[in-house]
């Protein structure tokens, strides 16, 4: 059983080391980077304006109503970050430092930035090519806007079949290894029971559909991010004289070798930038197209002020979520002591908590991990909707609900890998279609800025008439 294990491992891990290679890592890049000039970097001038059009209108007005077969744009950003916080910005940043030092966290930043606009773009495309099911839902992402957009019905169909293989990876497995283990270390409790748990919680939710998972994370969700969020920034300001030593480690670290230290075997530029880019890739999923699917169910009045919530999204899940993790950890000592993952970042809080740093780290993760694994749920849904129609969902729900329960006694490092694999290979179809109907997100861009009056000047480096 081991030597099929460690097989399997080395299999993933040659397969990844091709999926996220520099070629790979520069288109992703490439794409937000073009769509950031193309707009005039609203992301970064105008991210006052962003949150003012998303968070700020929800709170100030409660949000819109959302009709029947929809959700509110406030509960497809809750869904959404649903299916983003949690594995990883919890046990994800600590793996990347430990494997790759603390240089990773700026590339994680660094592909933050160009994200923003890579997830607005998802946003606007799944808006504009979205239709109605059978049942009367929003149908709405990848699969749609390259079916419709492109009229490439094969590659829409591989993106979404791997849309259904990636469910049952990055949005069951690793959730599910990640509550087991952070459970297991906090309670004790084994890993098997927890993962029974968990898909009973999982299945006796997802059977209501969109409406059910999104007013469940619309209330979980805003609250343990700010719960965990204040935990972290405790940690933090409590080892604030070590924060100055922090930054410089994640910035050296950025832009050479870091060497042994403790328990931390040391890494080399390419890695931290491979494993910053890929891990900050995973947390907020900018570039897979996954978020999307939520985002296609919202009621809004235009593609452009829907996608607005995708920048939000992955400010707030890479530069506010990752960066308090990553301080967190590497304010204190314990990143050296070769810990790694959700142990490494319960011992981190644990420096100033004594003792309840476990207590709310297993309950954070198990509350945005159980978030992420209903989201997930939900894409995988509409991914197998799209291939084999909706006559499939009772079996494919029934599957993803046992995955749950596998997911919490898989071997770590095999799940971490896999999930990293069925990442890259979502985004190539994703990839060809945000850069094939670019000139359409630039085009309703201008008009729905232009209509909520950000006074933005968009501009044009390849065709000034799109």
């Amino acid at each position: 059983m081991r030597g099929a294990v460690a097989a399997a491992e080395f299999a993933i891990a040659r397969m990844n080391s091709f999926i996220w290679s520099p070629f790979m890592l520069a288109v992703l890049l490439g794409t937000g980077f073009y769509f950031s000039v193309r707009t005039g970097f609203i992301q970064v001038f105008k991210l006052k304006s962003v949150l003012r059009e998303t968070v700020g209108k929800a709170f100030r007005s409660g949000g819109a109503k959302a009709s029947k077969g929809g959700i509110t744009p406030f509960q497809a950003l809750s869904t959404a970050l649903g299916g983003t916080l949690g594995t990883g910005n919890i046990a994800g940043v600590a793996a990347a430092i430990t494997i790759a030092g603390p240089g990773a966290v700026f590339w994680m930043w660094f592909s933050a930035l160009f994200g923003m606009m890579t997830k607005y773009a998802e946003i606007v495309l799944a808006i504009r090519y979205r239709r109605r099911d059978a049942r009367g839902e929003w149908l709405g992402g990848p699969m749609i806007y390259i079916g419709e957009g492109l009229r490439m019905k094969r590659l829409a169909a591989a993106y979404a079949f791997l849309g259904v293989a990636a469910s049952f990876g990055v949005g069951n497995l690793v959730q599910a290894n990640a509550v087991s283990a952070a459970v297991s270390d906090a309670f004790g409790v084994p890993p098997l029971y927890t993962g029974i748990c968990l898909a009973a919680i999982v299945g006796l939710t997802v059977v209501g559909g969109i409406k059910n998972i999104a007013s469940v994370t619309e209330k979980v969700i805003p609250f343990m991010s700010v719960l965990y969020t204040l935990s972290a920034l405790l940690v933090i300001l409590c080892r604030w004289h070590a924060l100055p030593r922090a930054a410089a480690l994640i910035l050296s670290g950025a832009f050479t070798p870091a060497a042994p230290i403790g328990g931390f075997a040391g890494a080399a530029v390419s890695v931290a930038v491979q494993k910053g880019i890929s891990r900050g890739i995973f947390t907020n999923e900018a570039g897979l197209g996954s978020a999307s699917i939520a985002h296609a169910a919202a009621e809004t009045d235009h593609p452009a002020r829907q996608g607005l919530w995708g920048i939000f999204e992955v400010f707030f899940d890479t530069v506010v979520m990752c960066s308090v993790t990553a301080f967190a950890i590497l304010s204190t000592d314990v990143w050296t002591s070769g810990l790694t993952g959700v142990s490494l970042t319960i011992a981190a809080f644990d420096t100033v908590l004594r003792g309840a740093g476990k207590y709310v780290i297993a309950v954070s993760l198990a509350v945005f991990a159980f978030a992420s694994i209903l989201a997930w749920s939900f894409y995988g849904k509409k991914c197998a909707a799209y291939l084999f129609g909706e006559r499939c969902n009772n079996y494919y729900l029934t599957a993803f609900v046992a995955a749950a329960a596998l997911g919490a006694i898989t071997a770590p490092h095999l799940v971490w890998e896999l999930s990293d694999a069925l990442n890259g290979l979502m985004a190539v179809p994703n990839m060809i279609g945000l850069i094939c109907l670019s000139g359409v997100v630039i085009r309703l861009t201008k008009d729905g800025l232009r209509k909520m009056r950000f006074h933005v000047k968009v501009l044009s480096i390849v065709d000034k008439k799109t």
